[in-house]
């Protein structure tokens, strides 16, 4: 008899559950807004809250964005193959950190790391996509729409984006220059596309016809 089939959403919920068990009794670490996070070949991370951003920095000195770690995502070294490879908090975060021992031994714990893995395999293929926008305004929509699906929180009034990026944060995920984001962010809020709340959160609003 053939064994009925897990969706990635049930799949999602058994690892949130997981993860609070594993949570028990283990330390996290908390780290500030713009702290890089150290990394070491037998370390797994784990964001319990908040964004890490994944990026390395090129010869000519230009930083290149990998991807966004989001909460239950993992990350580290064991995971990648680039160098140099940093992490830096987007947020203020709160970490759990797994040896790669426990991960290769424990297999609900590395089945449900793969499944994360898979999710930024996604993030790190729409990022790569959004960076050939040729109009920047068509780039900025695509990532805040990528921000709201990997972070936004659905109201009432759109999808609230919890994580509050400054416009030079934004304009190093869209390759793109501060100065291009503040514009056209302002281009967006007065076409209806987005608002700001008093503490500069952005809220979206998809359903707004916009033609920049």
């Amino acid at each position: 008899m053939s064994q009925a089939r897990i969706s990635p959403e049930q799949s999602s919920i058994q690892w949130s559950r997981l993860l609070e068990q594993v949570y028990q009794g283990r330390q996290t670490y908390e780290f500030k807004k713009g702290f890089n996070i150290q990394l070491h070949s037998h370390d797994v991370w784990i964001v319990c809250r908040g964004i890490v951003q994944l990026s390395t920095c090129q010869q000519d000195g230009n930083v290149a964005i990998l991807g966004l770690a989001c909460p239950e995502m993992p990350f580290g070294l064991p995971f990648t193959q680039i160098a140099p490879y940093e992490a830096t908090a987007l947020s203020d975060v709160v970490l759990m950190r797994l040896s790669r021992i426990e991960m290769e031994q424990t297999p609900a714990l590395a089945q449900g790391i793969l499944l994360q893995l898979n999710r930024r395999l996604k993030q790190a293929e729409a990022l790569f996509a959004l960076a050939h926008h040729h109009h920047m305004s068509d780039r900025l929509q695509a990532l805040l729409l990528l921000l709201g699906k990997e972070i936004g929180e659905q109201t009432s009034d759109g999808i609230w984006i919890g994580a509050r990026l400054n416009h030079q944060q934004l304009a190093d995920l869209a390759g793109t220059t501060r100065v291009t984001v503040t514009r056209t962010l302002g281009l967006l809020q007065k076409k209806g596309w987005l608002s700001l709340d008093r503490s500069r959160h952005i809220t979206l609003h998809e359903s707004a016809v916009v033609d920049l």
